[in-house]
């Protein structure tokens, strides 16, 4: 039997989860630069691996609040398609193993601001929101200008070695 490799996190008092091959590392919340002007989702930029990578508040996404103040607060590093960001959670909590047929396909695919939720998979005692992190990204206003951003950094790093 199939199975899908996932980390689960929690936003809210709901359970999310990526999948594994998307997830870099899973870091404690240190210090972020924030800059201004940024849309409400994005925090700023941290520092990880000497990498300067975007930190987006899920929650904020989410719930339209922010998930800053938790103090299991966790970023899980992501690459996706496009990029490397941190995804803010209120608290990073297994990596789990869900069977295929656990797994179930959403209507709310169709719904334009939630395209990122693939499935949801339906265990004994819990739900957990399955999230496509390239899909996530590509749907957020703004993030092509970070992408730029970063990539113009990263330019003048190279340039000045």
């Amino acid at each position: 039997m199939s199975s899908e490799k996932v980390v689960v996190f929690q936003c809210g008092n709901e359970d999310y989860a990526v999948p594994v091959e998307h997830v870099i590392s899973i870091e404690k919340l240190e210090h972020i630069n924030p800059i201004p002007h940024l849309p409400n989702y994005l925090i700023g930029l941290m520092k990880i691996r000497g990498e300067l990578v975007p930190i987006i508040d899920f929650e904020q996404i989410l719930y339209n609040r922010s998930g800053v103040d938790h103090d299991v607060a966790r970023i899980i590093t992501m690459h996706t398609e496009d990029i490397s960001i941190g995804l803010l959670v209120k608290e990073a909590k297994e990596i789990l193993d869900i069977a295929s047929d656990d797994l179930k396909q959403i209507g709310l695919v169709n719904y334009t601001k939630t395209q990122y939720f693939t499935s949801v998979a339906n265990l004994e005692n819990r739900m957990i929101t399955i999230v496509d992190p390239s899909i996530l990204v590509r749907s957020l206003e703004g993030i092509k200008d970070i992408q730029s951003y970063l990539e113009s950094v990263k330019k003048e790093e190279q340039a000045s070695l």
